[in-house]
């Protein structure tokens, strides 16, 4: 039986009941794009995270609460709701990770921690901050597209969908708002907001602002983004 990539999850989590969770569409997507999903373990120690760095082949970033202003210098806002164990876990384990090139895929939340933790800053609530026409907080079902992002040319992932408009479902309250140095946008919402980037000179590091998790089973699109995720944590990807 051919080994499967190993793709190390980011944890959900739940204060009120002092659990972990995870919704089903970032595990089944990993699988059906041919990868092996694990949810890593909340947890600010270094010596495991390293380990989880070294050892798995591939990382999701997912979604989940907003991320803690102190991260990009900012105090919070009232809208502001974050999760301090999860920032800390996914910082630590984000330095090793890209220490050693290994694949991520950040999704909504994921999108927003990777821009903070390399130099950009974000939107603490778009309502209040950056007000739109566009509706980037939809409600159930949400595998339906509400939105439309327009695919920068030449870019990782118009290269990958072959696509100039891509048509998204959009479930967030915080967004990209200064792009960190190192990234490069990949993907703008009619309303000027950043909905995807990349890390150029790396393996693969990518991040969009939508949700793949709930419409890769219905939409070819976001399938193809975690299969070039998956592949690329195996060294197939050649876009």
């Amino acid at each position: 039986m051919e080994k499967k990539p190993l793709i190390g999850v980011m944890p959900l989590v739940d204060d009120e009941r002092d659990s972990y969770w995870m919704l089903p569409g970032y595990m089944e997507g990993i699988i059906a794009a041919g990868g092996l999903p694990v949810m890593l373990p909340l947890t600010s120690d270094g010596r495991l995270l390293r380990q989880a760095a070294e050892e798995c082949d591939g990382f999701l970033y997912t979604g989940g609460p907003d991320v803690s202003p102190e991260i990009y210098g900012e105090k919070p806002k009232a809208e502001t709701l974050a999760c301090r164990k999860r920032d800390d876990m996914e910082l630590i384990l984000l330095d090793n990770i890209l220490k050693l090139d290994k694949p991520i895929l950040g999704i909504c939340r994921g999108i927003q921690l990777l821009n903070a933790a390399l130099g950009g800053n974000l939107w603490q609530d778009i309502p209040s901050e950056n007000p739109s026409e566009i509706e980037h907080h939809m409600k159930s079902p949400y595998d339906i597209p509400i939105h439309s992002v327009e695919l920068v040319k030449d870019s990782p992932i118009h290269r990958l969908l072959k696509t100039d408009v891509l048509p998204v479902n959009s479930y967030h309250h915080q967004a990209v708002k200064s792009v960190a140095p190192c990234l490069s946008v990949m993907a703008k919402a009619s309303d000027g907001l950043c909905e995807a980037v990349y890390m150029p000179h790396k393996k693969f590091v990518w991040a969009v602002q939508w949700h793949p998790e709930f419409s890769f089973r219905s939409d070819e699109n976001s399938f193809l983004i975690f299969k070039a995720f998956v592949d690329s944590a195996v060294g197939k990807l050649r876009i």
